[in-house]
């Protein structure tokens, strides 16, 4: 490309990315409803805007190390003493039971109707059983539903999306490697080893984090940089040791550092903020525009047919079975289980294992990307235009005179912070 090329191809981006969200303020509407149709616009009339073209092999590691900014800055927000008793057995069950469920879904459901090899279904069932807080949490704070449901959604966001993508790297590996016979004690021995390599990082993180804070006291410019630069270092390492285990370790570090005695927080930047909003703008943008038209074109019935059992069935059956004896009236059970969109870790994803299995020639791989983007689609859609109504109507929201509740976010500045506008993705 040339420069000039590259320059249109980066302003565009940006204008959509921070054009999109601004719309979706406007109108009140999940931001992704409108991030994701400009990118793919635009990547239908111009090359200039995919990222391949514009970063070349950088692009996945960053988008992988730009997640686990996001996921950073959501474990901030999470507070774990909110995590107990029946809530805590909720998030564990909800988490296990929900991937298991979802995977063994689309597993079954896209073979015979996207017609995809047995690789490639199983490859898209381990992409879409994330969620993740860049999707829940804005529909959250819209709705403001019961803190018990709000508490057991956000955890479940949080936390399954590095789960999911641990998930995903393991079966793309597996995937690749499936002329060897690896049992599945193998691939179970290597999923721990995974989440201990993040664990591990995370260790490192914290400690690094809380002598920044503690010891230097930077203040809150400096004090959000250098949260900045120890979250991507020790992510980028820890990828390195084993793919995609830097976002275990992002996750964890938002949880410890945010709750660490003795760390007095710097006072909130807005910088932080905004850095966080405009990587999930870019981010989605990007993503969608390698998707083309003619990759849709025979994807579009089947995967809205296993959307719908994904709705329908399998998130209602998770969420009955994981919230038995977990003492939520009827109304929150209902709306827990009207709340599983997919987000920005199913597009990174897609991405990133749909073309290494193309390269190897896995049949039906071509259609992962288009497929998982449908999925995102059509699950914020459905969820954002139908979840206040859907709420309303089954009693899970605050009265209305109620304040927000106990539990605060904060930026990676520090100070607590007010949960996101429905507009942001």
């Amino acid at each position: 490309m040339t420069t000039d090329e590259i320059l249109f191809g980066v302003g565009l981006t940006f204008v959509l990315a921070v054009g999109s969200q601004l719309a979706a303020s406007r109108l009140r509407v999940p931001a992704l409803i409108i991030l994701l149709p400009a990118g793919f616009v635009a990547g239908a009339l111009t090359d200039d805007i995919h990222p391949d073209n514009l970063l070349g092999p950088a692009f996945s590691p960053l988008v992988s190390l730009s997640v686990a900014l996001i996921l950073y800055d959501a474990g901030l927000g999470l507070d774990p003493r909110k995590l107990r008793g029946h809530t805590r057995r909720t998030v564990v069950r909800l988490i296990v039971l929900g991937v298991a469920l979802s995977w063994v879904t689309v597993a079954l459901l896209a073979d015979p109707w996207l017609g995809m090899s047995g690789d490639s279904a199983v490859m898209l069932g381990a992409i879409l059983v994330v969620s993740g807080p860049t999707v829940v949490g804005p529909l959250l704070a819209f709705v403001r539903p019961a803190d018990r449901p709000q508490t057991i959604l956000s955890w479940e966001g949080s936390l399954v999306d590095p789960i999911g993508a641990t998930l995903g790297a393991l079966v793309f590996a597996a995937v690749l490697d499936s002329g060897h016979n690896k049992s599945a004690g193998y691939q179970v021995v290597q999923f721990l080893i995974s989440v201990g390599v993040g664990l591990a990082g995370a260790v490192v993180g914290s400690a690094l984090l809380w002598l920044l804070l503690t010891r230097f006291r930077p203040g809150g410019t400096l004090g959000t940089a250098g949260q900045l630069a120890t979250v991507i270092a020790v992510a980028a390492v820890c990828d390195i040791v084993r793919d995609d285990t830097g976002l275990i370790a992002a996750i964890v570090m938002g949880l410890a550092v945010a709750h660490l005695p003795g760390v007095d927080m710097p006072e909130r930047h807005p910088f932080s903020e905004t850095l966080v909003q405009l990587v999930i703008g870019l981010l989605f943008v990007s993503i969608s525009s390698t998707v083309t038209p003619a990759s849709l074109r025979h994807v579009v019935l089947p995967t809205l047919g296993i959307v719908a059992v994904l709705v329908l069935v399998t998130r209602p059956l998770a969420v009955w079975l994981a919230t038995l004896g977990a003492g939520l009236t009827r109304g929150e059970r209902g709306f827990i289980a009207w709340m599983a969109p997919r987000g920005i870790v199913a597009a990174a994803n897609a991405s990133t294992f749909s073309a290494g299995l193309v390269s190897a020639g896995v049949g039906g791989a071509s259609k992962i990307l288009p497929a998982t983007f449908l999925t995102i689609v059509a699950t914020v859609t459905l969820y954002g235009l139908t979840a206040v109504p859907v709420a309303r109507r089954l009693g899970a929201t605050r009265p209305s005179r109620a304040r927000p509740p106990p539990g605060r976010r904060r930026s990676m500045g520090g100070r607590p912070r007010a949960h996101p506008a429905v507009g942001r993705p």
